[in-house]
């Protein structure tokens, strides 16, 4: 039987241990055998769950008997890895273990080592931090899991359940995997990824900056259909220093920031009203209904149908 470890950290957060702990437990094969069996492994006896104290039955050295270690999220992503769980991690996968991760545990596994040079998903509002403490780890915040064979990461909170039925489908197959997203009442795969979950606001700019007043003008005039040379001329300088400005203060160019801008507006007006799509499109500065579909689309990673129905 395939045994599934799921290590407790310290400060860990409580769905993301659950979660594989109740999706593979229910996890049954065609002929009704258990497809998995779940351990819990902590280094100590007690484990700081927020909450609640827990105690794993399961210790670090149990982790090499496994054939999948799952490694939830933690509240503290700074806190530091012991090096008893450091140096267990390593050798599960020197044995050839396949290593998961769920939301922030990302981070404690990416301490270790195991994820340098490989892509790799977190909690979108977490992978910036991610990307800057593990510059090695190539992170995609837009994504809902990564399966790298032997290493699998997934991002925040739900995101764990897919993950978790994608191993189930690769162990076990399709028709497994189904009824246990069934189970889960989960479809066994979602359309989209963290990008349709982001909500995408304005980089924060210093209050008194020379972009301020133009920022809240183009805020007001998302519907226009402004060129650079506009902006500039609104701006009262040439279009190569505003340019400059932009990327000095908001990261940015100006188009990309008018973009998304009008992609925000869009989120807030498909949550928000019954407008069409084409009206809604229009009314955020978008000549055509084509165009604002696919700029819809590769901002958030989904239609803007789909967003309406998961937010609407």
């Amino acid at each position: 039987m395939h045994t599934v470890a799921v290590l407790a950290l310290d400060q860990v957060i409580p769905f993301d241990l659950t979660t594989p702990i109740e999706v593979f437990s229910r996890t049954r094969l065609p002929d009704g055998r258990p497809g998995y069996q779940v351990r819990v492994c902590a280094e100590h006896d007690e484990v700081d769950a927020g909450a609640f104290t827990l105690r794993a039955p399961w210790r670090l050295e149990d982790l090499r008997d496994a054939d999948t270690v799952i490694v939830p999220g933690v509240t503290d992503v700074t806190a530091p890895l012991s090096p008893a769980v450091h140096d267990a991690l390593r050798a599960a996968a020197a044995e050839g273990i396949r290593i998961a991760s769920i939301c922030t545990g990302a981070f404690p596994l990416a301490s270790t080592g195991l994820l340098d040079g490989l892509r790799v998903t977190t909690h979108w509002q977490a992978a910036g931090l991610l990307a800057a403490l593990h510059p090695d780890v190539d992170v995609d915040p837009d994504v809902l899991y990564v399966d790298n064979g032997r290493f699998l990461t997934s991002a925040g909170a739900a995101a764990g359940l897919d993950l978790c039925l994608h191993m189930i489908r690769r162990d076990h197959g399709s028709a497994v995997a189904a009824d246990a997203a069934r189970l889960s009442v989960m479809p066994l795969e979602r359309e989209g990824g963290q990008a349709q979950f982001i909500v995408h606001d304005h980089t924060p700019t210093p209050q008194g900056s020379e972009l301020e007043t133009l920022l809240a003008w183009l805020r007001e005039n998302l519907a226009r259909d402004l060129t650079l040379a506009d902006i500039a001329a609104r701006s009262g300088t040439s279009t190569r220093t505003l340019i400059r400005r932009f990327r000095d203060q908001t990261g940015t160019t100006p188009l990309q920031w008018l973009h998304r801008a009008r992609i925000r507006q869009a989120q807030h007006l498909l949550e928000t009203t019954d407008h069409s799509v084409e009206r809604i499109g229009g009314q955020v500065g978008f000549g055509s209904p084509t165009t604002f579909r696919d700029r819809f689309k590769r901002t958030t990673g989904v239609s803007p149908q789909t967003y309406r129905r998961a937010f609407g």
